[in-house]
């Protein structure tokens, strides 16, 4: 079957919707995604950067006739993209749509990845994998990486507590930014899939409830997330061993806290 899937989002929607796009996938399958993620996508047939379709444009009555004719052109469309725009529903009524919501319900009870799983058929309990790393490839170093950012500065620990927090840690520490997050020091991979891979050497990450966060699981190195506001039953990573540390308000977690229970984890072994 000729099959598009549409799945716009941050790096952790993209993330934990792998497995049910994967569970869809044919040799015929396209995707259309945010231009970042594309790199971790490498598994698909084809992928298109979402913006540059000009989806968008549909319910203005501005798109081009070939984007019509390259929608028309699947037999099915499974789309997270518009499902709650009223206007775009109505420009492509005509075509073979099937929306799914692009969010989990904020109080569960399904964690994000099996909310995913469940709308398209496949099994809970599945973990996201990035096809780029494969897992056998992982040979952990002895370094943590810290990532001390998130897309929500209401998720963020302090950053002068994960600078405190990596004097106080058994390993060497690298600390990862993204290309718009300022760190003294701290090393910016724009493209993901290259990230990934730099992540799966890595012996343990550290950071908060972030797309990043889910990027190292979904390679295999440990995590310990922390969160605040956001829920970890539904957006823990998932995909490797994880420890959640969890306060609210997120301030509340100390560094010392951090540090010992780190320290602790690493000495069971995880």
């Amino acid at each position: 079957m000729r099959q598009l899937l549409i799945r716009p989002g941050a790096i952790g929607d993209c993330i934990t919707c792998l497995p049910a796009m994967e569970y869809l996938a044919t040799s015929e399958t396209e995707v259309w995604a945010p231009g970042a993620v594309l790199p971790l996508l490498c598994g698909f047939p084809k992928v298109r950067n979402l913006i540059a379709t000009g989806l968008d444009l549909l319910e203005l009555g501005l798109a081009p006739h070939s984007l019509l004719q390259r929608l028309a052109s699947f037999e099915r469309i499974i789309s997270w993209y518009g499902a709650r725009r009223e206007e775009f529903r109505r420009a492509v009524a005509h075509l073979p749509f099937v929306f799914l919501d692009a969010l989990p319900p904020p109080n569960g009870p399904l964690h994000a990845v099996d909310f995913f799983a469940a709308q398209v058929g496949a099994p809970c309990g599945l973990s996201p994998r990035i096809a780029c790393c494969r897992p056998e490839d992982r040979k952990p170093e002895s370094w943590i990486a810290i990532h001390p950012f998130s897309g929500s500065p209401k998720k963020n620990w302090p950053l002068e507590r994960f600078q405190k927090l990596a004097s106080q840690l058994p390993m060497p520490v690298r600390f990862f930014r993204g290309p718009e997050d300022y760190a003294p020091g701290a090393e910016s991979i724009p493209d993901l899939a290259e990230l990934a891979r730099t992540l799966q050497r890595a012996g343990l990450f550290i950071g908060n409830d972030s797309g990043i966060a889910h990027l190292a699981a979904a390679v295999g190195t440990p995590v310990v997330a922390l969160f605040g506001p956001t829920a970890p039953e539904i957006w823990a990573p998932r995909g490797a061993p994880v420890l959640i540390l969890r306060r609210q308000p997120l301030e509340a977690l100390s560094v010392e806290e951090v540090a010992a229970a780190v320290r602790n984890w690493l000495h069971q072994g995880r």
